[in-house]
């Protein structure tokens, strides 16, 4: 089975790489702001129109709120990204929110903000894969008629290229980033010339519409709900900024000084795109509403189910450059391409979290391991399937997905803060240095200044978000605690009962005596290769154990047995329902029962074939017995391997295939003939 997919397999993901390779994989700064940076970057092409949604539920005339809400998210982002500067530098280890709160808040504390992290991140990818599909299905009509499969193969094709090596994928990552960046740059640039300069009248293709407000004039604290959670909804812009602090092993040498300038570049970006895009739309009367075909009228009119209505970037993007224009059409392919790859942000915080926690036996230790690539795999897989299920359950719904958003990012952002504040204060404790005290007491504001700040959007999210699905991202963050708590306690135990004792104990006691079972359906050549290792053991005792399911083939055995003169005692179990299983481990139990310091011996001879399929031809009965010995106290079962011709052939084509060259790989003969050749001349 192996073979059969290993050809795949390497076509999928390329060749294994050796783990001094792991170098090789190491990111520049330039590769690094499109791998790690690429949630926050692509943001912008959501946020400022979640903002307008939730306003629209007042009227057009709570849009003009737009700029201040946009401040605020501004403000937001400068703190978090300064905060986040300090955790860098403090903690370049890679444990990111998670040490930080478990070396300082202690491990619950750690374990809340890795389950808040471990939903956000599996949200991230439904959320910017789901927004990518929309953002191309205004282009092309077949994507956003077939939402959730479009939307699962972009999953599928994303895992593919992470499998692939974080080298390898964000190389490729970066020429769309960086296209969209700059596509949304010109968009700004090109918008404020015409508007400013030329005095062009632009405006986007909802811009004729009115907005029926679900609640008019909307006043006192139901406002102030109303703004807070359109600031909750534009929060979204600060989603992924975490993950640089995760990913600092992933930078080159020096790695924090290289991670804190991208995160103050990631958000000198992400701010000017958000206010950029969220300019342009109050300049060009974009309309937008959470019930497009109900509350958006035209000439009096609703405009009906059938409506589909497109992000605010495309309808900027339709307003400044026109629509269907070479322009318009760049920076929609690369809207589009950069929602997908933003899903790329958590495909290297998610495994690389994941193998943090299962270090620290948190969770399954095979999310540790590195795949044939150096990535991993397994927790890359594991966000896939996940970020799957999500898309398929809520229809790829971005609308309805990003109610869940959010919520696990705050709670990482104000726990760590929280937590580097503490650790400022230890390190001031012991610190003489009056020049070290002053910068650890200026990290220490920013820090706090960053937890109080977080916590209140916090509070807000909750209070605004709660009811509209904030509830489902808290119960998943309940699923993964209760999970990871119960992952640890198994592993504390296991650890606790098969660790060594320091004095001599029952497990270093030769048992009294060996009693050996070789099992035996008929005489043939495995049966008499079992029975000669089972004679060098020299056990205490030796016999050989038949099951009789027919009664024919046991008389065969018997005077073949016999014929052969084989100087090993046959017993016969009796099988009345024709099981080969249940009597074996029964007399099995019978040995122990009657002499429990000893030590029964099972020995199974079993069949090695070359070929996938022929397993199937074989009814596994080793297999089983193998599986239900394992259970039984006081035996040890061996395998004793008898290799078919098909195995033999197997063998012999891998060395052909090892030692045979490609027609052309050796251009110019072997290489130590060309050096007798040169010793001649």
């Amino acid at each position: 089975m192996s073979k059969l997919t290993d050809v795949p397999k390497r076509i999928l993901i390329g060749r294994a790489l050796r783990s001094d390779r792991l170098g090789e994989t190491l990111l520049p700064k330039r590769v690094a702001l499109p791998v790690f940076a690429s949630d926050p970057l692509s943001s912008v092409a959501y946020a400022p129109g979640e903002v307008l949604l939730v306003l629209s539920i007042a009227g057009l005339s709570a849009y003009h709120f737009s700029p201040w809400i946009a401040v605020a998210v501004v403000v937001l982002m400068f703190t978090v990204v300064a905060s986040y500067r300090q955790n860098v530098h403090a903690y370049p280890s890679g444990g990111g929110d998670y040490e930080v709160a478990t070396t300082n808040l202690g491990p619950k504390a750690g374990l809340t903000v890795a389950s808040a992290l471990l939903v956000d991140y599996v949200l991230t990818v439904a959320v910017s894969i789901s927004s990518g599909i929309e953002n191309l299905g205004s282009a092309v009509p077949f994507v956003v008629e077939n939402k959730v499969p479009c939307a699962i193969g972009v999953i599928v094709l994303l895992t593919v290229m992470n499998l692939r090596g974080v080298r390898e994928s964000g190389t490729l990552f970066a020429i769309p980033t960086y296209v969209f960046v700059a596509g949304v740059f010109l968009m700004i640039a090109w918008g404020a010339f015409r508007a400013v300069v030329l005095g062009d009248d632009m405006r986007a293709p909802t811009a004729d519409f009115e907005i029926k407000p679900e609640h008019p004039g909307l006043a006192g604290f139901a406002l102030v709900f109303l703004l807070l959670r359109a600031f909750s909804s534009g929060c979204a812009a600060l989603t992924g900024v975490e993950a640089i602090s995760n990913g600092v092993p992933g930078f080159r040498k020096p790695k924090s000084r290289n991670a804190a300038t991208t995160l103050a570049l990631m958000g000198l970006l992400a701010v000017t795109m958000f206010c950029g895009i969220i300019a342009l739309a109050s300049a060009t009367d974009v309309r937008m509403a959470e019930n497009p075909g109900k509350d958006l009228v035209h000439n009096g009119v609703p405009l009906g189910p059938g409506y589909v209505q497109d992000p605010v970037i495309s309808q900027v993007a339709e307003a400044v450059f026109g629509n269907g224009t070479f322009l318009f059409v760049v920076l929609a392919g690369a809207t589009a391409l950069v929602l997908f790859l933003a899903a790329n942000t958590a495909y290297n915080g998610f495994p690389l979290l994941g193998s943090i926690l299962a270090q620290d036996r948190y969770l399954p230790r095979q999310l540790h391991t590195r795949g044939d690539r150096l990535a991993f795999s397994n927790g890359i897989l594991l966000l896939a399937g996940a970020a799957g299920l999500l898309v398929w359950v809520y229809g790829a719904d971005s609308t309805r997905l990003i109610q869940l958003y959010i919520v696990g990012v705050f709670v990482s952002f104000t726990l760590s803060q929280t937590g580097m504040v503490r650790h400022w204060n230890r390190l001031l404790a012991t610190e003489k240095d009056q020049a070290t005290r002053r910068h650890m007491v200026r990290s220490r504001a920013i820090n706090a200044f960053g937890a109080f700040f977080t916590g209140l959007v916090l509070v807000v999210v909750l209070l605004t978000k709660f009811t509209h699905g904030a509830w489902v991202a808290l119960l998943g963050m309940c699923i993964f605690y209760a999970t990871m708590t119960a992952i640890r306690r198994h592993y504390d135990r296991v650890a606790e009962e098969i660790a060594a004792p320091d004095a001599p104990g029952e497990d270093t006691v030769r048992p009294s005596r060996v009693h050996s079972v070789v099992l035996v359906s008929k005489v043939h050549r495995p049966a008499l290769r079992a029975l000669a290792y089972a004679k060098l053991m020299r056990s205490d005792t030796l016999e050989a154990l038949s099951v009789n399911v027919d009664a024919e083939e046991t008389r065969a055995l018997r005077e073949e047995w016999e014929r052969r003169g084989i100087d090993v005692p046959l017993k016969v179990l009796d099988s009345p329902y024709r099981e080969v299983t249940r009597p074996v481990i029964e007399y099995v139990k019978s040995l122990r029962a009657q002499s429990p310091r000893d030590v029964v011996s099972v020995i199974i001879p079993e069949y090695v074939v070359g070929h996938w399929y022929e397993h199937f031809l074989h009814n596994q009965s080793a297999l089983r017995l193998k599986g239900r010995l394992l259970f039984t106290p006081g035996v040890m079962v061996t395998s004793v391997p008898y290799q078919l011709e098909s195995s033999e052939a197997a063998k012999l084509r891998a060395r052909r295939r090892q030692n045979w060259s490609a027609p052309g790989s050796a251009r110019r003969g072997p290489a130590e003939r060309t050096k007798d050749t040169s010793r001649r001349t």
